[in-house]
């Protein structure tokens, strides 16, 4: 996932001299967000693999929910207090976060089993 952003990321700076100015801090910034929204996710699903069905649940719905308010946090923050420009923040960000939810979907519905299943 790490990889992914930096090189996209390396990809927007390389290209940076045809976007507007500010156009790759703001993806860069957005993308970071969705990198370590992942991350926060794979965490929750590795703590909650060998729990109970109700315990990955909980991880599942608490942990969206209170990634899903960082996320907006952090939005808030790029854009009012640092002045990125949305655009390009909002691109990194759903970009890569939709890229994640995929790779993460495949992830749990290959790998996860119920604790009692196994």
């Amino acid at each position: 996932m790490i990889g992914i952003v930096l090189l996209s990321c390396l990809a927007v700076v390389l290209a940076g001299a045809a976007l507007p100015v500010g156009a790759p801090g703001g993806f860069a910034f957005g993308s970071g967000i969705a990198g370590l929204n992942a991350l926060a996710s794979m965490g929750l699903l590795a703590w909650s693999r060998n729990r109970s069905p109700v315990a990955f649940m909980r991880a599942l719905l608490g942990g969206m929910v209170g990634r899903l308010a960082v996320m907006l946090a952090a939005v808030v923050v790029g854009i009012l207090a640092l002045d990125l420009p949305r655009l390009p923040l909002v691109i990194g960000l759903l970009g890569h976060f939709v890229l994640f939810l995929v790779l993460e979907l495949g992830i749990v519905h290959r790998t996860w089993k119920p604790a009692g299943a196994r």
